[in-house]
């Protein structure tokens, strides 16, 4: 056995584990203070500034704070799977990881079916939701549990039918491959439509708001985290969702943006601007929109995205396979017009899709 092979090995093997615990770990301290303060600036408030500089050392004293707390177990729980949940939750931001291109020079693992990889790994995030909430044995956290199952596997058809529609596109499935062939232009300028349907589905797998009727506080007391506290309460209100928060901001960089690629040359460090704009747009949509209803969320999902994201992935495969020459030109002009008619026809299907129940119990009807 060659040693210096075996030795690169571990290397490899090290600086892998190094990467995916210092991504999970920096998103968990970095952005929920970017959240609290981006918050305040955006309702006129201050945020958290006293503890340190600005409010620097806040996260630190947040998460002492939470580590002397009593970790409590309740009596009627299934002790295994309540212990077990919060780890089973970490294991999809981290293992989504292994298939990013972080550079040039450095994907942990390129895989020639990166995009099924993700898809894959991705429908996984919810078990550690839906454990946590049925061990708990707690009505709230069951019901939060069961409306995260719900609206996970719903949305994941729109964000699916995307990542097929980028495949299309790049030819690979490969996700090495996607970012080679964003050299020339970013596909988020070929496809704002898939762009768009990304990022709303995106927040409504990450649970945020308007769609965060899993926790939604109050209905839910916390949803699924109603029995949790002390260090696994931390897991799951910090580091699983913000970590989930950042991976999924790393494919949508990977999958629209470039990846690494930037306007002069590339490097990790384009990408990490690139996650934190996405990351930005999550805190902006946190300010901006109320929280939905459960059947305003599922009518939204299966009458307005998944058939805008059917009728994207039907044109860009007979474009790509009828003008193959053209096809890039064809699918930015028939993507762009869809977004103007989305964004034309969205206040009127908010109102006869999404609000029609209400409008009528208004109107006295």
């Amino acid at each position: 056995m060659d040693i210096a092979a075996v030795a690169e090995s571990m290397f490899r093997i090290i600086l892998a584990f190094i990467v995916l615990l210092s991504v999970v770990m920096v998103s968990a301290v970095i952005f929920p203070f970017a959240m609290r303060r981006l918050w305040g600036f955006m309702g006129d408030r201050l945020g958290p500034n006293r503890v340190g500089p600005q409010g620097l050392f806040q996260p630190l004293a947040d998460g002492l704070k939470l580590f002397v707390k009593e970790d409590i177990t309740p009596l009627q729980a299934d002790r295994l799977l309540f212990l077990a949940a919060p780890a089973l939750a970490l294991f999809t931001p981290t293992l989504m990881q292994v298939v990013i291109p972080f550079t040039e020079n450095y994907t942990i693992a390129d895989l020639n079916i990166g995009l099924i990889y993700v898809v894959a790994v991705g429908t996984f995030g919810v078990t550690g939701l839906l454990l946590g909430g049925w061990a708990s044995n707690n009505k709230y956290s069951l019901l939060g549990g069961l409306r995260s199952a719900a609206q996970m596997i719903s949305y994941e058809i729109p964000l699916m039918i995307t990542i097929v529609v980028v495949g299309l596109l790049a030819g690979s499935l490969s996700l090495n491959a996607v970012v080679d062939a964003q050299e020339s232009i970013w596909f988020v300028a070929v496809q704002p439509l898939a762009f768009i349907v990304f990022i709303i589905a995106g927040i409504a797998e990450l649970n945020r708001t308007p769609f965060d009727l899993p926790e939604a506080e109050s209905e839910l007391v916390s949803g699924y985290m109603t029995e949790y506290g002390g260090m696994r309460f931390a897991f799951f209100a910090a580091l699983i969702e913000w970590s989930n928060a950042t991976v999924w901001a790393l494919v949508g960089a990977t999958l629209f943006l470039g990846g690494w690629r930037g306007p002069f040359g590339g490097s990790g460090i384009y990408l990490a601007l690139k996650v934190a704009f996405i990351v930005f747009v999550i805190i902006w949509f946190f300010s901006t929109f109320p929280r939905l209803q459960v059947d305003q969320l599922m009518s939204f999902c299966w009458k307005i995205l998944i058939p805008f994201s059917l009728f994207n992935l039907v044109t860009t495969g007979l474009l790509l396979a009828l003008l193959p020459e053209y096809a890039l030109w064809g699918i930015a002009a028939v993507s762009w017009a869809s977004v103007i008619l989305f964004i034309g026809l969205f206040h009127r299907a908010l109102k006869g899709i999404l609000l029609k129940k209400r409008l009528r119990a208004l109107k006295g009807f």
